[in-house]
């Protein structure tokens, strides 16, 4: 899939997300992106399901924060959530473990 608008990223998470990865994974990411295009959202996983919902989450396990560049650049896999994140353009507060699942439980 071609994603050139972080909404339309957004949207599509609920037909991508891979339950087999999410095991009995129960998680609220907590997705901050800055720049064009840009907002909050979090997504909650728990039962094997992912719902998402646009805004920002009082209790997230992990929040990640990035420019709306950086998020569709990874998830076209132009870069790996671990270069964004050494390279200060990914900022993660919280569960950095659980943040290395994103591409497991999100398919792109």
């Amino acid at each position: 899939m071609k994603f050139n608008d972080v909404n339309a990223v957004f949207s599509s998470i609920p037909q991508i997300f891979d339950p087999k990865a999410a095991g009995d994974m129960e998680a609220i990411f907590q997705f901050n992106i800055t720049g064009e295009g840009g907002g909050n959202w979090n997504l909650t996983i728990k039962n094997g399901t992912c719902e998402v919902r646009e805004g920002s989450h009082e209790f997230p396990t992990v929040t990640l924060i990035m420019d709306s560049d950086v998020w569709l650049a990874m998830v076209k896999r132009e870069i790996n959530g671990m270069q964004a994140f050494m390279s200060g353009k990914l900022n993660v507060r919280g569960d950095i473990i659980l943040a290395q699942k994103i591409p497991d439980l999100f398919p792109f």
